[in-house]
């Protein structure tokens, strides 16, 4: 069977089991009174939260998290995941990449009660694809039963190949969407689906690996995680968050603007204590003059780093020429537009162009 005829087969039961399930016809007339009268809402952001109470994902929406290996792909779903179980809500997570052991240890590092854990999370690991049988019948039992608001799909590319299809094909990718993430956030969860970038920094712009459809396809928001000090147990990690795709329009406000036409949204700090013990948190930006940037500096450290190879902030400061104030805040502008590595020593990650503006 080739892959089309295989996409065509899972898309003809998906479309059969909506069908059953529901005598909603999609090409009838839309009813428009609600939005004619005011009566209409736009979407929220109201599931997970940043430090200062901005929300992450949005109710009955489909969002990507995409990042290189360790950037706290993770870590960032389990942050909204502690948000909303502490509101009293209940979370599914359905990993096909970890298992139970490693996911629920760092919701107890992040000291959730194994009370709270056991009542109000829900962890799948499916080793099978979802069909419409039994397992689908299982799904939709929790789904019904917990009315979750929030549901974690960690490991897409993983996930597509156990369901047979490509995850550089945008069939297929659309294909995907509809037999797991919106048949789930038609019920009404935030639906975050945890995914990876390309290797290569300079071209990887602000997708996912795989089809431009992982992005053009979401009708929620996209993050993409710029890992800038490791995560490990025992000290401060840091990934920088920012917003690639925001549908409805509420989270870029809450932003700054970034590099690559992107908005930076906050950091995702985790400060682990102990192997029992960790704190997790979304930082918002800090506010700065865009109208100002100290360009002829920013284009000095560079070349600096370039020609020296990696160099400590002091020795940033001894090797360029500027006022030692403006040195540090230069190199922090390209720390946050990903042209330098947050740690120390620091590292040119990528070429910062001459721009021949003057400070």
């Amino acid at each position: 069977m080739s892959t089309d005829e295989k996409v065509d087969e899972i898309l003809a039961l998906v479309r059969l089991d909506e069908a059953e399930r529901s005598e909603h016809r999609s090409w009838q007339r839309v009813d428009l009174a609600a939005v004619l009268d005011g009566t209409w809402c736009p979407p929220r952001p109201t599931v997970g939260r940043r430090d200062d109470g901005a929300g992450l994902f949005y109710p009955a929406k489909v969002h990507t998290v995409a990042s290189e290996t360790e950037a706290g792909k993770s870590w960032f779903a389990l942050s909204a995941a502690v948000d909303e179980m502490r509101a009293g809500n209940h979370v599914l997570y359905i990993d096909f990449e970890d298992n139970e052991g490693g996911i629920v240890s760092r919701l107890l590092a992040l000291q959730v009660t194994a009370d709270v854990i056991r009542e109000r999370f829900h962890y799948l690991a499916p080793a099978d694809q979802l069909g419409t049988g039994a397992n689908l019948g299982d799904l939709q039992e929790i789904l019904h039963e917990t009315a979750p608001t929030l549901a974690v799909v960690d490991g897409i590319t993983e996930a597509m190949v156990l369901h047979g299809l490509n995850p550089l094909d945008n069939k297929d990718v659309a294909a995907f969407g509809r037999i797991l993430p919106r048949r789930i956030a038609a019920l009404g969860p935030a639906v975050v689906c945890n995914d990876h970038v390309t290797k290569d920094r300079e071209g990887r712009g602000r997708y996912a690996i795989g089809a431009a459809h992982k992005l053009n396809g979401l009708d929620g928001a996209a993050y993409v995680l710029d890992n800038r000090t490791p995560f490990g147990i025992g000290i401060t990690g840091r990934s920088t968050v920012r917003i690639a795709k925001d549908r409805p329009g509420q989270l870029r406000r809450r932003g700054l603007p970034s590099s690559g036409g992107m908005h930076w949204y906050g950091d995702l700090v985790l400060d682990s204590h102990d192997e029992a013990f960790a704190e997790v948190s979304i930082v918002a930006p800090t506010e700065r003059a865009d109208d100002f940037r100290p360009t002829v500096l920013m284009e000095r450290i560079a070349k600096a780093l370039e020609q020296h190879g990696p160099l400590s902030a002091r020795k940033v400061e001894t090797v360029v020429t500027g006022k030692a104030t403006t040195i540090r805040q230069a190199l922090t502008f390209l720390q946050l537009d990903g042209h330098v590595s947050d740690s120390t020593p620091h590292e040119l990650l990528k070429p910062y162009p001459p721009t021949g503006f003057s400070t």
